[in-house]
């Protein structure tokens, strides 16, 4: 058991939650919590911690039903390093931990294999800063069913550890690529057959009106500013959500979720009536 709070792993690992740079420069990046220790796929597990406390209760029976159970039979079969209370709230991002986190490899995904997919339903994410709003997007949009989700070099970090909280899981599963020139994506996403719609003051036609059942994106624009200028000019069309009262707009997420639910309806229509 690991009870010292200068041990170098312990170290490692706190920095690999706190610094997007040692995240990057290692590529890993650090989940923490028994649903994202269920879900995460065994290949891109570097390292298992738990604490002392959390696999006495485990080992006392106290995990027999739902998940414990589940992560007590999964930890059977992986290597993992024990660590006290103190230790684990040490390396701990939450304030009050679970008792068991995971140091996983990065997944890195071509753009090319988001833009190829088969009438692909995309968001391109300009500037998002906050973590939560970001984990949500992804969430929403496994939900949804997207093809992938594209960011801009000005978003937060994907594997900030408030953004892989808010993902609830998703992380692993949804791909995505950042992107250093947003009109260099858009210029090969038009090549691809793929249609840009962008949620903006201007949109003239409600966000129901067009047909999302070909190849979309939408593009999604900082929290505070919106989309820029010149990045709203690259859409194939200005669409709008309604609203009444004095909101001018919506958080980025929710915004995102109303325009990914829309093409999930019209598309599941299209199926129903293929069938």
């Amino acid at each position: 058991m690991i009870t010292s709070l200068s041990n170098s792993r312990i170290k490692n690992v706190t920095a690999l939650n706190r610094k997007a740079k040692e995240r990057r420069s290692q590529g890993k990046y650090v989940v923490e919590g028994v649903k994202m220790f269920l879900e995460a796929p065994a290949a891109e597990i570097e390292e298992v911690y738990v604490a002392g406390g959390f696999l006495e209760r485990l080992m006392d029976g106290q995990g027999e039903n739902g998940a414990a159970a589940s992560c007590a039979g999964r930890l059977a079969g992986l290597p993992y390093e024990t660590v006290s209370d103190e230790v684990f709230a040490k390396i701990s991002d939450t304030e009050t931990p679970q008792g068991i986190l995971c140091v996983m490899k990065r997944k890195e995904y071509p753009e090319s294999d988001i833009l190829s997919r088969t009438d692909p339903l995309i968001l391109v994410l300009e500037d998002i800063q906050d973590p939560g709003n970001l984990g949500t997007i992804l969430r929403t949009g496994e939900g949804a069913g997207i093809s992938g989700v594209l960011l801009s070099a000005g978003c937060a970090d994907i594997y900030n550890p408030k953004t892989i909280r808010s993902t609830m899981g998703s992380i692993y599963r949804v791909p995505f690529a950042y992107t250093d020139s947003i009109p260099e994506t858009v210029r090969r996403m038009k090549a691809a057959g793929i249609r840009l719609y962008a949620a903006h003051l201007k949109g003239t036609r409600g966000y129901t009106e067009p047909d999302y059942t070909q190849g979309s994106a939408f593009l999604i624009g900082n929290e505070g500013n919106g989309l820029r200028e010149e990045t709203a000019a690259l859409a194939d069309c200005y669409i709008r959500i309604p609203m009444k009262g004095q909101v001018e707009s919506l958080n980025a997420a929710m915004a995102a979720g109303i325009l990914m639910y829309e093409t999930a309806r019209q598309r599941s229509g299209k199926e129903s009536l293929s069938l």
